[in-house]
């Protein structure tokens, strides 16, 4: 049965910046706080529905409420030099050209695209193929030019570039056709994964075009579709009562009946997402389907960083039917100074919370960072010898012969971040460096010999 919905919430659109000062739940705020949001909402993505803004945050407990933490910007996550000087220019009214040009030398400064995205990852050998990764073996990511937004943003997200008008550093196709013709000639590619923004923005329309193609005979050796989505969490009325809902499920169960794998990689952050009534039902829609639907989210501070939220979360997710799968590691990148958790106590926090549950939900991994080489789990802390170390593994690699071999770090109990770790036991380098050095010095090669791209080629 569908939840019944308030007329509120019934029909999808997103508050962005403009209409803070107009929404009544920030009215008891001071005028100085509320301006203090949109000064850094005019550097970092803001856009929230409602709701995310009438059943999911406690605004009771607002701004230290999770929810409110997660979607809503705050005046920390920039340094206070650069806080004040957007400040000082919204409280004056400057123009917007002023505005966006302190927004832009801020942005710049926030490594808008870690751990290789838009260097390494481009597909060696179509490299105008635009909005295509590549970074493992077996699985090439998508990014659809019309899921290029989200039913919310999530104020950590480590993809904040597509979304606040720095074109160049975006990753977009419009079509799939490209994509196809990628696939043809690598068949070890088993998972594609598409991703964003959130592809169910789109119309079911709209995503059914993308999908079709990745369903043709001659792909059968792509075995598993995935979903890169939030929606069940900002937005399950996508599910339910959107005019295309039921075009929507329908889609899944086809892309079922052919035969492949239909993975929801679902973002749920904190358990609070998973209480409402609608969903509760969205899930039960999706998974009716035949599609699988397994959960992940970055540990981040002052949203989910306690073992008693992810071990409520996991324990909720199974008894849903979803299957815990990643908890991650905020990525270096953004407001990161505002969320990161130290690497020793994410470990804590993840070994704490797994030993809470029960076997069905510990198919979970983590803490797992998706750093330059490859997915990296903190698997614990040790003393070998006489040295304190991180002992780390590889979940998924930029080469196959990584995955699953154990090495160490030197222990620091401030690093956040696999790029603040350095190798143990008086080794120069990490076993897997002198091969990403030569990976890059490939990659520095092709760009320079990369002739410019034909109009038919760039399309």
């Amino acid at each position: 049965m569908i939840a019944n919905l308030s007329p509120a919430t019934d029909r999808f659109a997103l508050l962005r910046r403009e209409q803070l000062e107009h929404l009544p739940q920030l009215a008891h705020l001071p005028r100085s706080e509320r301006d203090a949001l949109r000064a850094v909402a005019h550097v970092l993505p803001f856009a929230v529905n409602r709701y995310v803004v009438d059943e999911l945050i406690d605004w009771s407990r607002a701004p230290h409420d999770p929810l409110f933490q997660l979607t809503f910007p705050q005046r920390d996550m920039l340094a206070p030099e650069d806080f004040e000087r957007m400040y000082s220019l919204v409280r004056r009214a400057a123009p917007s050209a002023e505005l966006r040009e302190a927004a832009r030398e801020i942005q710049m400064r926030l490594n808008p695209h870690p751990a290789g995205q838009a260097t390494l990852n481009r597909p060696a050998t179509h490299p105008h193929l635009k909005g295509v990764q590549h970074k493992y073996r077996e699985t090439v990511l998508f990014f659809p030019s019309r899921g290029q937004t989200c039913f919310s943003y999530c104020t950590y997200c480590f993809r904040w570039p597509q979304f606040v008008g720095l074109e160049e550093l975006k990753f977009a196709a419009s079509e799939a056709g490209g994509l196809a013709d990628y696939l043809r000639s690598h068949k070890e590619v088993s998972d594609v994964l598409v991703t964003g923004g959130d592809p169910l923005v789109m119309r079911a329309e709209m995503l059914e075009r993308y999908l079709e193609p990745l369903l043709a005979d001659d792909l059968a050796h792509v075995t598993t579709l995935r979903i890169g989505t939030k929606a069940l969490a900002f937005w399950p009325q996508r599910f339910l009562t959107d005019p295309d809902a039921d075009q929507l499920l329908a889609l899944f169960e086809r892309v079922v009946k052919s035969g492949r794998h239909l993975a929801f990689m679902a973002h749920f952050s904190h358990p609070r997402e998973l209480e409402t009534a609608s969903a509760q039902a969205a899930l039960a829609r999706v998974l009716a389907t035949g599609a699988v639907v397994r959960t992940q989210a970055p540990l981040i501070r002052r949203v989910n960083d306690a073992p008693e939220i992810w071990e409520r979360m996991w324990r909720e997710q199974v008894r849903l039917g979803a299957v815990p799968y990643y908890m991650f590691v905020e990525r270096d990148t953004g407001p990161r100074q505002y969320f990161e958790v130290p690497l020793e106590r994410g470990w804590r926090i993840f070994r704490e919370a797994y030993s809470a549950v029960s076997g069905l939900a510990r198919s979970v991994r983590g803490p797992s960072m998706s750093a330059t080489p490859g997915k990296i789990v903190v698997d614990g802390v040790s003393v070998i010898g006489s040295e304190r170390v991180f002992v780390l593994r590889f979940l998924q690699a930029r080469r196959p012969e990584w995955v699953g071999r154990p090495f160490f770090a030197r222990f620091d109990a401030q690093a956040c971040w696999f790029d603040e770790l350095e190798p143990a036991f008086e080794r120069e380098e990490f076993f897997f460096q002198p091969a990403m050095e030569q990976l890059a010095a490939e990659q520095r090669w092709r760009t320079q010999l990369r002739p410019a791209a034909s109009p038919r080629a760039a399309s």
